[in-house]
């Protein structure tokens, strides 16, 4: 059973400032809890049902996890999700070693505000072979219970870093493509075998503080009528065009 005390505690978690304050986040779902057993994060709590308990004992077994069976009514009482037959967890929020940038492509992005994007992107750079992503401060947080629950489990093995961006590019000489709508098509970009990718908000794209910041503006043309696209669909265009160039994983 979980105690209103705890559902009330993992409830807060849902608030950055909580998350901040605990140094903790909460993971939701049969996927994404089995992804969490299988990585280096720690855990704090582990509330699962019956079910999942069958399922997937052996794997619990041999990461010697404590956990606490309980209902769906519970997980669904605590947790942010409508269902959920199968698993919660309370996870430490880990320390990231100091990020170094030399020799690799980067994903950066400004301002990113939608959770579900953010969330997505990290799928997206865990299936493209990237380590981590670089966001500004006012970016949405990485812990935040949709994004963890877009990533699909990959927030596991992806670390994403929150770095003044004009700092964080200056303290590199790597070359910066800018995903902007005037420059030049992607499909005649010539990739380096190191760079940061450097993307924009989701509805003003890249800021001008940050335009004089980018070596190679890059764009993705379009064939039909549509304004713009999606920030994570951008990134995938980016990340398949780069992987097509640079096949192996920085």
């Amino acid at each position: 059973m979980i105690t209103n005390k705890d559902a009330k505690f993992i409830k807060s978690l849902q608030l950055k400032k909580y998350r901040e304050r605990e140094k903790s986040f909460v993971v939701e779902g049969g996927k994404n809890v089995i992804e969490l057993l299988g990585s280096s994060l720690k855990i704090r709590r582990l509330f699962v049902t019956q079910r999942f308990l069958e399922e997937n004992g052996q794997k619990m077994a041999e990461g010697n996890t404590r956990f606490e069976i309980v209902t769906e009514k519970d997980l669904v009482k605590a947790g942010s999700f409508q269902t959920n037959a199968f698993a919660l967890a309370v996870v430490q929020i880990p320390e990231l070693p100091v990020l170094k940038i030399e020799n690799r492509h980067v994903l950066a992005f400004e301002n990113l505000q939608d959770p579900g994007n953010l969330g997505t992107i990290i799928r997206l750079a865990d299936w493209y072979g990237f380590s981590h992503i670089v966001c500004s401060p006012d970016s949405v947080d990485a812990y935040n219970p949709k994004v963890i629950s877009a990533s699909m489990g990959s927030f596991a093995r992806i670390r994403v870093y929150y770095e003044n961006l004009p700092d964080f590019i200056n303290q590199s000489d790597l070359p910066v493509y800018g995903a902007v709508l005037s420059g030049e098509s992607i499909h005649e970009t010539s990739f380096e075998d190191k760079g940061i990718l450097l993307f924009g908000n989701e509805s003003q794209g890249i800021s001008s503080g940050l335009v004089p910041f980018i070596t190679n503006p890059v764009k993705i043309p379009g064939f039909g009528k549509a304004e713009s696209l999606n920030v994570a669909i951008a990134t995938a265009v980016f990340c398949d065009n780069l992987r097509r160039v640079f096949p192996i994983s920085p």
